[in-house]
């Protein structure tokens, strides 16, 4: 008897049903890489998102730290040229010479003649009403302040650079001897006491504290800066 030689094949259903297992698996895995893929570039993104918002976050602060360096420096800069100012405009108060009296009429000029002095007239009068207010015209030392016999009541201050003026037929005194006066500053109120024919203002600028040593006021005044 003959042997059956003819090879076991499985039925072409089974083969389908194998193939289509093989595909589904290698969709399955193509699926699964796919997604593996897609959350890594999602993660990545992610990543990258997050250090750039880092970065700009950092750039922001910068730009805020250097803009407050600027307006702490613009400050800085601000205020050393108001100090310098400052400290200018106080140089320039000391060293500068003012009027005796801010408001006035020219009275009797120094070195007139008339019978009303023994000899000429020795000062400057500023005609202005009682009451008004004289001011030192620089900066110094009271040497005298009271009464002056012809002058009335009378001051005298000594400046840095060793001249003098004075002030008389005062109605006030607001200052006494020994005293440091600025440039400006009211040291007294204008009258008519002693030998005067009404109210006014006697100025004299001299070399030395008393009476003689007298310099045309006027001019001594513009030597100063002091416009009349």
């Amino acid at each position: 008897m003959l042997k059956n030689s003819t090879k076991y094949r499985a039925p072409k259903s089974v083969m389908r049903g194998r193939a289509a297992v093989v595909a589904g698996g290698l969709c399955a895995a193509l699926a699964l890489g796919s997604t593996a893929a897609m959350a890594a570039d999602s993660q990545a993104a992610g990543l990258f998102g997050t250090a750039s918002s880092v970065s700009g976050i950092a750039d922001v602060m910068k730009t805020q730290a250097d803009g407050q360096k600027k307006t702490a420096a613009a400050a800085a800069d601000a205020k050393k040229r108001a100090d310098e100012k400052s400290a200018a405009d106080r140089s320039a108060r000391v060293n500068a010479w003012v009027k005796p009296v801010s408001s006035y009429t020219i009275g009797a000029a120094f070195a007139q003649a008339g019978a009303h002095w023994a000899h000429t007239h020795s000062g400057q009068d500023f005609v202005v009403p009682t009451g008004t207010q004289v001011m030192a015209v620089h900066g110094g030392t009271v040497v005298e302040a009271g009464w002056g016999g012809a002058y009335g009541n009378n001051i005298v201050i000594k400046h840095a650079d060793s001249t003098y003026t004075q002030y008389g037929h005062l109605s006030k005194l607001e200052v006494s001897a020994g005293q440091t006066v600025s440039t400006g500053q009211e040291i007294g109120k204008s009258g008519s006491t002693g030998n005067s024919t009404g109210p006014h203002l006697h100025f004299e600028a001299r070399t030395t504290p008393n009476y003689g040593s007298g310099v045309e006021p006027l001019a001594f005044l513009r030597l100063h800066g002091v416009t009349m």
